[in-house]
Protein backbone atom coordinates (compact mmCIF):
# COMPACT_ATOMS: atom_id res chain seq x y z
CA UNK A 1 0.00 0.00 0.00
CA UNK A 2 2.55 2.34 0.82
CA UNK A 3 4.50 1.47 -2.34
CA UNK A 4 0.94 2.62 -4.46
CA UNK A 5 0.57 5.97 -2.66
CA UNK A 6 4.25 7.04 -3.35
CA UNK A 7 3.99 6.23 -6.63
CA UNK A 8 0.41 8.35 -6.94
CA UNK A 9 2.31 11.08 -4.97
CA UNK A 10 5.18 11.13 -7.04
CA UNK A 11 2.91 11.10 -10.63
CA UNK A 12 0.74 13.35 -9.21
CA UNK A 13 3.73 15.86 -8.30
CA UNK A 14 5.82 14.97 -12.19
CA UNK A 15 2.28 16.07 -13.27
CA UNK A 16 2.07 19.40 -11.45
CA UNK A 17 5.81 20.14 -12.42
CA UNK A 18 5.40 19.67 -15.86
CA UNK A 19 3.52 22.83 -16.76
CA UNK A 20 6.11 24.55 -14.84
CA UNK A 21 9.17 23.58 -16.41
CA UNK A 22 7.49 24.45 -19.81
CA UNK A 23 6.72 27.65 -18.65
CA UNK A 24 10.49 28.11 -17.33
CA UNK A 25 11.77 26.71 -20.23
CA UNK A 26 9.70 29.02 -22.79
CA UNK A 27 11.59 32.24 -22.63
CA UNK A 28 10.44 35.57 -23.80
CA UNK A 29 11.75 36.67 -27.43
CA UNK A 30 14.12 39.20 -28.03
CA UNK A 31 13.33 42.26 -30.36
CA UNK A 32 15.15 44.31 -32.30
CA UNK A 33 14.00 47.69 -34.56
CA UNK A 34 16.80 48.24 -36.77
CA UNK A 35 15.72 51.72 -37.62
CA UNK A 36 17.25 53.57 -40.56
CA UNK A 37 16.90 57.34 -41.02
CA UNK A 38 16.09 58.54 -44.86
CA UNK A 39 15.70 55.15 -46.59
CA UNK A 40 13.26 55.51 -49.73
CA UNK A 41 11.02 52.08 -50.45
CA UNK A 42 12.75 51.94 -53.48
CA UNK A 43 16.33 52.10 -51.77
CA UNK A 44 16.98 47.85 -51.56
CA UNK A 45 17.87 45.19 -53.76
CA UNK A 46 14.41 43.60 -52.87
CA UNK A 47 12.34 46.74 -54.31
CA UNK A 48 14.13 47.52 -56.94
CA UNK A 49 17.39 48.98 -56.61
CA UNK A 50 19.94 50.16 -59.34
CA UNK A 51 23.50 50.96 -58.41
CA UNK A 52 23.79 48.90 -54.89
CA UNK A 53 23.40 45.81 -53.74
CA UNK A 54 21.99 45.02 -50.37
CA UNK A 55 22.50 41.18 -50.24
CA UNK A 56 21.98 40.81 -46.42
CA UNK A 57 18.65 42.98 -46.23
CA UNK A 58 17.26 41.07 -49.53
CA UNK A 59 18.33 37.23 -47.59
CA UNK A 60 16.24 38.74 -44.35
CA UNK A 61 13.52 39.71 -46.98
CA UNK A 62 13.63 36.75 -49.02
CA UNK A 63 13.45 34.39 -45.50
CA UNK A 64 11.18 36.75 -43.88
CA UNK A 65 7.85 38.44 -44.33
CA UNK A 66 8.34 41.92 -46.62
CA UNK A 67 5.68 44.06 -45.93
CA UNK A 68 4.88 46.46 -49.28
CA UNK A 69 2.73 49.13 -48.04
CA UNK A 70 4.40 49.66 -44.51
CA UNK A 71 4.69 52.87 -43.10
CA UNK A 72 6.41 55.42 -40.40
CA UNK A 73 4.27 57.43 -38.65
CA UNK A 74 5.51 60.90 -40.25
CA UNK A 75 7.43 61.87 -43.17
CA UNK A 76 10.47 63.62 -41.24
CA UNK A 77 12.04 61.82 -38.37
CA UNK A 78 11.57 63.51 -35.21
CA UNK A 79 7.74 62.78 -35.90
CA UNK A 80 8.26 58.91 -36.75
CA UNK A 81 10.71 58.66 -33.82
CA UNK A 82 8.10 59.88 -31.27
CA UNK A 83 5.36 57.96 -33.05
CA UNK A 84 7.18 54.80 -32.58
CA UNK A 85 7.85 54.58 -29.30
CA UNK A 86 5.10 56.39 -27.74
CA UNK A 87 2.41 54.50 -29.73
CA UNK A 88 0.77 57.84 -30.64
CA UNK A 89 0.23 60.25 -33.24
CA UNK A 90 3.05 62.96 -33.08
CA UNK A 91 0.99 65.66 -33.88
CA UNK A 92 -0.44 65.49 -30.54
CA UNK A 93 2.81 66.60 -29.08
CA UNK A 94 2.72 69.40 -31.63
CA UNK A 95 6.09 67.05 -32.80
CA UNK A 96 8.76 68.40 -35.11
CA UNK A 97 12.37 68.40 -36.51
CA UNK A 98 14.08 69.76 -33.38
CA UNK A 99 17.31 71.56 -32.92
CA UNK A 100 20.51 69.46 -31.53
CA UNK A 101 19.81 71.69 -28.23
CA UNK A 102 16.25 71.25 -27.83
CA UNK A 103 14.52 69.68 -24.57
CA UNK A 104 13.34 66.17 -24.12
CA UNK A 105 10.35 66.01 -26.04
CA UNK A 106 9.29 62.55 -24.37
CA UNK A 107 9.45 62.32 -20.66
CA UNK A 108 8.46 60.30 -17.86
CA UNK A 109 4.32 60.94 -18.03
CA UNK A 110 4.42 59.52 -21.26
CA UNK A 111 4.60 55.55 -21.11
CA UNK A 112 6.99 54.36 -24.00
CA UNK A 113 7.31 51.15 -25.77
CA UNK A 114 10.73 50.84 -23.78
CA UNK A 115 9.14 50.88 -20.40
CA UNK A 116 5.71 48.54 -21.47
CA UNK A 117 8.62 45.96 -21.92
CA UNK A 118 10.50 46.72 -18.89
CA UNK A 119 7.05 45.15 -17.39
CA UNK A 120 7.32 41.85 -19.06
CA UNK A 121 11.16 41.53 -17.81
CA UNK A 122 13.14 42.88 -20.98
CA UNK A 123 16.41 44.42 -21.00
CA UNK A 124 16.09 47.61 -22.89
CA UNK A 125 18.45 49.81 -24.90
CA UNK A 126 18.99 52.26 -27.41
CA UNK A 127 21.68 52.77 -29.69
CA UNK A 128 22.13 55.47 -32.80
CA UNK A 129 20.49 58.66 -33.78
CA UNK A 130 18.21 59.70 -30.96
CA UNK A 131 16.86 63.26 -32.15
CA UNK A 132 14.17 63.43 -29.40
CA UNK A 133 15.40 66.11 -27.60
CA UNK A 134 17.44 66.04 -24.21
CA UNK A 135 17.57 67.88 -20.56
CA UNK A 136 14.96 69.74 -19.58
CA UNK A 137 16.27 73.20 -21.05
CA UNK A 138 19.70 74.14 -20.92
CA UNK A 139 21.49 70.86 -21.62
CA UNK A 140 24.19 69.99 -19.17
CA UNK A 141 27.14 68.33 -21.88
CA UNK A 142 29.46 68.85 -18.92
CA UNK A 143 27.89 65.92 -16.80
CA UNK A 144 25.10 63.96 -16.56
CA UNK A 145 22.07 65.17 -18.73
CA UNK A 146 19.38 64.83 -16.03
CA UNK A 147 16.26 63.66 -18.90
CA UNK A 148 16.88 61.10 -21.28
CA UNK A 149 16.90 57.78 -22.50
CA UNK A 150 16.92 56.07 -18.80
CA UNK A 151 14.20 58.24 -17.43
CA UNK A 152 11.25 56.74 -20.08
CA UNK A 153 11.72 53.14 -20.20
CA UNK A 154 16.19 52.45 -21.66
CA UNK A 155 18.49 50.56 -19.37
CA UNK A 156 21.29 51.56 -21.95
CA UNK A 157 21.79 53.91 -24.22
CA UNK A 158 24.75 55.07 -26.56
CA UNK A 159 23.49 58.13 -28.90
CA UNK A 160 24.48 60.62 -30.98
CA UNK A 161 22.52 63.05 -29.43
CA UNK A 162 20.88 64.94 -32.08
CA UNK A 163 21.74 64.28 -36.09
CA UNK A 164 24.75 64.10 -37.53
CA UNK A 165 24.53 67.20 -39.77
CA UNK A 166 24.31 69.07 -36.26
CA UNK A 167 26.50 70.11 -33.13
CA UNK A 168 27.42 69.29 -30.16
CA UNK A 169 29.15 66.67 -32.90
CA UNK A 170 29.58 64.12 -29.92
CA UNK A 171 28.79 60.46 -29.02
CA UNK A 172 26.54 60.32 -25.42
CA UNK A 173 27.01 56.95 -23.06
CA UNK A 174 24.11 56.39 -20.72
CA UNK A 175 23.31 60.60 -20.79
CA UNK A 176 27.03 61.53 -20.45
CA UNK A 177 29.40 62.59 -23.02
CA UNK A 178 32.55 60.02 -24.09
CA UNK A 179 35.51 60.48 -23.62
CA UNK A 180 34.88 64.89 -22.49
CA UNK A 181 37.73 65.99 -21.14
CA UNK A 182 36.44 68.70 -17.96
CA UNK A 183 39.02 71.21 -18.16
CA UNK A 184 37.56 71.65 -22.21
CA UNK A 185 34.13 72.09 -21.39
CA UNK A 186 31.47 71.84 -24.37
CA UNK A 187 29.57 74.83 -25.17
CA UNK A 188 26.57 75.16 -28.12
CA UNK A 189 24.52 77.54 -29.48
CA UNK A 190 21.91 77.82 -32.57
CA UNK A 191 21.81 81.37 -32.40
CA UNK A 192 25.39 82.91 -32.62
CA UNK A 193 28.90 81.77 -33.07
CA UNK A 194 30.86 80.84 -30.30
CA UNK A 195 34.44 79.82 -29.82
CA UNK A 196 36.97 79.54 -32.04
CA UNK A 197 36.47 76.54 -34.43
CA UNK A 198 35.97 77.44 -38.29
CA UNK A 199 32.37 77.57 -40.16
CA UNK A 200 31.12 76.58 -43.41
CA UNK A 201 30.87 80.17 -44.72
CA UNK A 202 34.44 81.55 -43.24
CA UNK A 203 36.41 78.53 -44.27
CA UNK A 204 34.65 76.89 -47.26
CA UNK A 205 38.39 75.53 -48.30
CA UNK A 206 38.48 73.29 -45.26
CA UNK A 207 35.36 71.28 -46.41
CA UNK A 208 35.53 67.97 -47.39
CA UNK A 209 31.65 69.25 -49.31
CA UNK A 210 30.11 72.46 -49.49
CA UNK A 211 26.75 72.93 -47.98
CA UNK A 212 24.05 74.94 -48.14
CA UNK A 213 24.04 78.19 -45.74
CA UNK A 214 21.67 76.21 -42.90
CA UNK A 215 24.41 73.50 -43.08
CA UNK A 216 27.71 75.92 -42.78
CA UNK A 217 28.35 76.85 -39.39
CA UNK A 218 30.67 74.81 -36.92
CA UNK A 219 33.01 72.66 -39.38
CA UNK A 220 33.99 69.40 -37.67
CA UNK A 221 36.01 66.84 -39.50
CA UNK A 222 35.65 68.86 -42.58
CA UNK A 223 32.09 68.59 -42.52
CA UNK A 224 29.86 71.92 -41.44
CA UNK A 225 27.08 71.79 -39.17
CA UNK A 226 23.82 73.36 -37.96
CA UNK A 227 24.46 75.04 -35.29
CA UNK A 228 27.81 76.38 -33.31
CA UNK A 229 29.99 74.33 -30.84
CA UNK A 230 32.85 74.84 -28.63
CA UNK A 231 35.19 72.56 -26.39
CA UNK A 232 34.82 69.00 -26.31
CA UNK A 233 37.71 68.15 -28.54
CA UNK A 234 38.70 64.54 -27.24
CA UNK A 235 35.22 63.77 -27.33
CA UNK A 236 34.33 64.84 -30.69
CA UNK A 237 33.08 62.12 -33.49
CA UNK A 238 34.32 60.87 -36.64
CA UNK A 239 31.76 60.29 -39.33
CA UNK A 240 33.34 57.90 -41.17
CA UNK A 241 33.10 55.72 -37.39
CA UNK A 242 29.51 55.98 -37.56
CA UNK A 243 28.08 52.68 -38.50
CA UNK A 244 31.14 50.26 -37.31
CA UNK A 245 31.04 52.59 -33.85
CA UNK A 246 27.49 52.09 -33.57
CA UNK A 247 27.44 48.68 -34.97
CA UNK A 248 29.82 47.40 -32.13
CA UNK A 249 28.11 48.79 -29.37
CA UNK A 250 24.73 47.40 -30.61
CA UNK A 251 27.22 43.76 -30.70
CA UNK A 252 28.57 44.21 -27.55
CA UNK A 253 25.03 44.81 -25.54
CA UNK A 254 23.48 41.40 -27.39
CA UNK A 255 26.44 39.76 -26.15
CA UNK A 256 26.11 41.22 -22.98
CA UNK A 257 22.46 40.17 -22.64
CA UNK A 258 22.17 37.10 -24.50
CA UNK A 259 20.92 35.08 -21.13
CA UNK A 260 18.37 37.33 -20.98
CA UNK A 261 15.52 38.93 -22.94
CA UNK A 262 16.36 42.19 -24.51
CA UNK A 263 14.65 44.90 -26.59
CA UNK A 264 17.13 46.53 -28.68
CA UNK A 265 16.51 50.08 -30.60
CA UNK A 266 19.21 50.57 -33.02
CA UNK A 267 18.38 53.17 -35.14
CA UNK A 268 21.24 54.06 -38.03
CA UNK A 269 23.03 57.64 -38.71
CA UNK A 270 22.88 56.68 -42.77
CA UNK A 271 21.76 56.78 -44.74
CA UNK A 272 20.90 60.62 -43.15
CA UNK A 273 23.06 63.78 -44.40
CA UNK A 274 26.24 63.97 -44.18
CA UNK A 275 26.72 61.06 -45.90
CA UNK A 276 30.54 60.18 -45.27
CA UNK A 277 30.65 56.65 -45.39
CA UNK A 278 33.88 54.63 -44.35
CA UNK A 279 36.61 54.49 -46.48
CA UNK A 280 35.95 50.28 -46.81
CA UNK A 281 32.69 51.57 -48.59
CA UNK A 282 33.70 54.03 -50.85
CA UNK A 283 33.17 53.35 -54.53
CA UNK A 284 30.36 50.05 -53.31
CA UNK A 285 27.70 51.80 -55.77
CA UNK A 286 27.72 53.80 -58.77
CA UNK A 287 25.74 56.69 -56.89
CA UNK A 288 28.23 57.92 -54.85
CA UNK A 289 28.15 58.57 -51.22
CA UNK A 290 24.05 58.14 -51.18
CA UNK A 291 24.86 54.78 -52.70
CA UNK A 292 27.84 53.89 -50.53
CA UNK A 293 26.18 55.02 -47.38
CA UNK A 294 23.09 52.68 -48.30
CA UNK A 295 25.95 49.45 -48.80
CA UNK A 296 27.82 50.49 -45.29
CA UNK A 297 24.26 49.95 -44.06
CA UNK A 298 23.16 46.80 -45.44
CA UNK A 299 26.88 45.74 -43.76
CA UNK A 300 26.19 46.20 -40.55
CA UNK A 301 22.52 45.18 -40.75
CA UNK A 302 24.26 41.58 -41.74
CA UNK A 303 26.77 42.02 -38.96
CA UNK A 304 23.78 42.36 -36.06
CA UNK A 305 22.34 39.47 -37.71
CA UNK A 306 25.59 37.04 -37.95
CA UNK A 307 25.67 38.40 -34.10
CA UNK A 308 22.60 36.68 -33.27
CA UNK A 309 23.51 33.83 -35.28
CA UNK A 310 26.92 33.16 -33.54
CA UNK A 311 25.24 34.16 -30.07
CA UNK A 312 22.69 31.26 -30.73
CA UNK A 313 19.64 33.66 -30.29
CA UNK A 314 18.72 34.42 -33.85
CA UNK A 315 15.46 31.63 -33.61
CA UNK A 316 14.31 33.36 -30.59
CA UNK A 317 15.01 37.09 -31.85
CA UNK A 318 12.00 39.35 -33.54
CA UNK A 319 13.81 42.00 -36.17
CA UNK A 320 12.03 44.13 -37.50
CA UNK A 321 13.85 46.70 -40.12
CA UNK A 322 12.26 50.19 -41.22
CA UNK A 323 12.87 53.54 -41.98
CA UNK A 324 11.78 56.64 -40.16
CA UNK A 325 10.72 58.65 -43.81
CA UNK A 326 11.27 58.42 -46.90
CA UNK A 327 14.12 59.44 -49.37
CA UNK A 328 15.73 62.59 -50.02
CA UNK A 329 18.83 63.57 -52.19
CA UNK A 330 19.65 67.18 -51.88
CA UNK A 331 19.38 67.65 -48.24
CA UNK A 332 22.19 70.14 -47.51
CA UNK A 333 25.48 69.05 -48.79
CA UNK A 334 26.61 68.23 -52.06
CA UNK A 335 27.84 64.52 -52.32
CA UNK A 336 26.60 64.58 -55.47
CA UNK A 337 23.37 62.59 -54.96
CA UNK A 338 21.63 64.20 -57.81
CA UNK A 339 23.90 63.96 -60.31
CA UNK A 340 25.29 60.21 -59.63
CA UNK A 341 21.84 59.15 -59.45
CA UNK A 342 21.55 57.17 -62.84
CA UNK A 343 18.40 55.44 -63.24
CA UNK A 344 18.05 54.78 -59.14
CA UNK A 345 14.47 55.14 -57.79
CA UNK A 346 14.93 55.73 -54.53
CA UNK A 347 11.00 56.16 -53.80
CA UNK A 348 10.29 53.37 -55.95
CA UNK A 349 7.11 53.74 -57.77
CA UNK A 350 5.73 56.46 -55.87
CA UNK A 351 5.56 60.09 -55.75
CA UNK A 352 7.09 62.07 -53.21
CA UNK A 353 9.51 61.48 -50.23
CA UNK A 354 11.00 62.79 -47.55
CA UNK A 355 9.28 65.87 -45.96
CA UNK A 356 6.21 65.17 -48.34
CA UNK A 357 2.26 63.85 -47.91
CA UNK A 358 2.56 61.86 -51.06
CA UNK A 359 2.87 58.39 -50.52
CA UNK A 360 6.35 58.17 -50.52
CA UNK A 361 7.30 60.42 -47.55
CA UNK A 362 5.85 57.20 -45.44
CA UNK A 363 5.96 54.20 -47.59
CA UNK A 364 8.88 52.77 -46.89
CA UNK A 365 11.33 49.67 -46.72
CA UNK A 366 9.84 47.10 -44.09
CA UNK A 367 10.66 43.56 -43.20
CA UNK A 368 9.74 41.24 -40.35
CA UNK A 369 12.33 38.30 -39.53
CA UNK A 370 11.97 35.71 -36.94
CA UNK A 371 13.44 32.22 -38.31
CA UNK A 372 11.47 30.09 -35.91
CA UNK A 373 8.27 31.85 -36.32
CA UNK A 374 7.94 33.74 -39.66
CA UNK A 375 7.31 31.70 -43.11
CA UNK A 376 9.07 33.51 -46.07
CA UNK A 377 6.69 35.56 -47.57
CA UNK A 378 5.26 39.16 -49.28
CA UNK A 379 2.27 40.85 -47.80
CA UNK A 380 0.42 44.20 -49.18
CA UNK A 381 -1.47 44.12 -45.42
CA UNK A 382 -1.63 47.98 -44.71
CA UNK A 383 0.91 48.65 -41.94
CA UNK A 384 1.78 51.32 -39.81
CA UNK A 385 4.82 51.51 -37.32
CA UNK A 386 3.03 53.01 -34.44
CA UNK A 387 1.23 49.96 -33.85
CA UNK A 388 4.57 48.31 -33.64
CA UNK A 389 3.86 49.70 -29.42
CA UNK A 390 0.62 47.67 -29.14
CA UNK A 391 1.58 44.84 -30.76
CA UNK A 392 5.12 43.89 -28.97
CA UNK A 393 3.08 44.46 -25.48
CA UNK A 394 1.15 41.65 -26.75
CA UNK A 395 4.36 39.61 -27.58
CA UNK A 396 5.70 39.96 -24.47
CA UNK A 397 2.62 39.63 -22.59
CA UNK A 398 1.51 42.90 -21.29
CA UNK A 399 -1.86 44.34 -21.08
CA UNK A 400 -2.09 48.06 -22.11
CA UNK A 401 -3.14 50.57 -19.21
CA UNK A 402 -5.61 52.88 -20.39
CA UNK A 403 -3.56 55.88 -20.30
CA UNK A 404 -0.80 54.09 -23.10
CA UNK A 405 -0.05 53.63 -27.12
CA UNK A 406 -3.57 55.34 -27.83
CA UNK A 407 -3.21 55.33 -31.35
CA UNK A 408 -1.95 51.94 -31.47
CA UNK A 409 -3.66 48.60 -32.37
CA UNK A 410 -2.35 44.77 -32.37
CA UNK A 411 -1.03 44.22 -35.81
CA UNK A 412 0.96 41.01 -34.50
CA UNK A 413 -0.82 38.76 -36.51
CA UNK A 414 0.08 40.57 -39.97
CA UNK A 415 3.54 41.27 -38.49
CA UNK A 416 3.53 38.01 -38.11
CA UNK A 417 2.69 36.59 -41.29
CA UNK A 418 0.00 35.21 -39.79
CA UNK A 419 -3.22 37.83 -41.25
CA UNK A 420 -2.54 39.63 -44.51
CA UNK A 421 -5.57 41.83 -42.62
CA UNK A 422 -4.12 45.15 -42.30
CA UNK A 423 -5.12 48.61 -40.96
CA UNK A 424 -8.38 50.35 -41.51
CA UNK A 425 -6.72 53.29 -41.52
CA UNK A 426 -3.58 55.23 -41.22
CA UNK A 427 -2.76 59.03 -40.36
CA UNK A 428 0.15 60.46 -42.45
CA UNK A 429 2.16 63.15 -41.33
CA UNK A 430 3.77 65.95 -43.23
CA UNK A 431 3.09 69.64 -42.72
CA UNK A 432 -0.32 68.61 -43.64
CA UNK A 433 -2.26 65.41 -42.29
CA UNK A 434 -3.06 62.59 -44.65
CA UNK A 435 -5.73 59.23 -44.36
CA UNK A 436 -4.80 56.15 -45.95
CA UNK A 437 -8.34 53.98 -45.78
CA UNK A 438 -8.01 50.55 -47.84
CA UNK A 439 -6.92 51.97 -51.81
CA UNK A 440 -8.05 55.63 -51.06
CA UNK A 441 -5.90 58.52 -49.92
CA UNK A 442 -7.03 61.58 -48.61
CA UNK A 443 -4.49 64.89 -48.33
CA UNK A 444 -5.93 67.57 -46.20
CA UNK A 445 -5.80 71.19 -47.76
CA UNK A 446 -3.97 73.56 -46.33
CA UNK A 447 -3.39 77.08 -46.86
CA UNK A 448 0.22 77.08 -46.68
CA UNK A 449 2.55 77.38 -49.81
CA UNK A 450 5.36 75.25 -50.07
CA UNK A 451 8.35 76.22 -48.36
CA UNK A 452 11.24 77.54 -50.09
CA UNK A 453 13.55 75.29 -48.35
CA UNK A 454 11.19 72.62 -49.94
CA UNK A 455 11.18 74.40 -53.83
CA UNK A 456 14.91 73.98 -53.25
CA UNK A 457 16.00 70.57 -52.62
CA UNK A 458 13.27 69.59 -55.01
CA UNK A 459 11.03 68.21 -52.80
CA UNK A 460 7.27 67.48 -53.87
CA UNK A 461 5.52 68.23 -50.83
CA UNK A 462 1.75 67.84 -51.48
CA UNK A 463 0.75 70.86 -50.20
CA UNK A 464 -2.36 72.63 -51.64
CA UNK A 465 -5.38 74.60 -51.15
CA UNK A 466 -7.63 72.06 -52.68
CA UNK A 467 -8.73 68.97 -51.63
CA UNK A 468 -7.07 65.45 -52.68
CA UNK A 469 -8.29 62.41 -53.54
CA UNK A 470 -6.74 59.50 -54.73
CA UNK A 471 -7.26 55.82 -55.58
CA UNK A 472 -3.85 53.75 -55.24
CA UNK A 473 -5.13 51.05 -56.84
CA UNK A 474 -5.77 52.80 -60.29
CA UNK A 475 -3.35 55.44 -59.77
CA UNK A 476 -0.32 54.75 -57.24
CA UNK A 477 2.06 57.85 -58.51
CA UNK A 478 -1.06 60.08 -56.71
CA UNK A 479 -1.16 62.04 -60.48
CA UNK A 480 -5.22 62.62 -60.90
CA UNK A 481 -6.89 64.40 -57.88
CA UNK A 482 -10.48 62.81 -58.00
CA UNK A 483 -11.68 64.88 -55.03
CA UNK A 484 -14.34 66.28 -57.17
CA UNK A 485 -15.51 63.41 -58.53
CA UNK A 486 -16.17 61.72 -55.32
CA UNK A 487 -18.01 64.16 -52.83
CA UNK A 488 -19.27 61.49 -50.44
CA UNK A 489 -16.12 59.96 -49.99
CA UNK A 490 -14.25 62.84 -49.60
CA UNK A 491 -17.02 63.75 -46.61
CA UNK A 492 -16.40 60.19 -45.14
CA UNK A 493 -12.50 60.75 -45.01
CA UNK A 494 -12.91 64.12 -43.92
CA UNK A 495 -15.44 62.96 -41.05
CA UNK A 496 -12.90 60.29 -40.07
CA UNK A 497 -9.72 62.83 -39.58
CA UNK A 498 -11.35 65.29 -38.09
CA UNK A 499 -12.89 62.03 -35.57
CA UNK A 500 -8.62 60.92 -34.87
CA UNK A 501 -7.94 64.47 -33.86
CA UNK A 502 -10.51 65.25 -31.52
CA UNK A 503 -10.56 61.91 -29.71
CA UNK A 504 -7.55 60.55 -27.28
CA UNK A 505 -8.69 57.26 -27.55
CA UNK A 506 -8.62 54.47 -30.32
CA UNK A 507 -11.39 54.85 -33.20
CA UNK A 508 -12.16 51.99 -34.85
Amino acid sequence: MNKFFFSFYAALTAALLVPQIMFAQEKKPNIVIIYVDDLGYGDLGVTGAKGVETPNLDKMAAKGLLLTDGHCGASTCTPSRYSLLTGNYAFRNKAAILPGDAPALITPETPTIANTLKRAGYNTAVIGKWHLGLGTGNINWNGYIEMGPKEIGFDYSFLIPATGDRVPTVYTENQRVVNLDPKDPIKVSYEQKIGNRPTGTENPELLKMKADLQHSNTIVNGVSRIGFMSGGETALWKDEEFSLVLTQKAKEYMTANKANPFFLYFAFQDIHVPRVPHPMFVGKSSMGPRGDAIAQMDYCTGELMKTLDSLGIAENTLVIFSSDNGPVLDDGYDDKSVEMLGSHKPAGPYRGGKYSAFEAGTRVPTIAYWPSKIKPSVSDALFTQIDLYHSLAKLSGVKLNHNEALDSFDALPVILGKSKKGRKYIVEEAFTLAIRQGQWKYIHPVSMSTPQWLDHKKVESALSKQVQLYNLKADPTERNNIAAMHPKKVKKMQTLLEDIKNKSTRVN
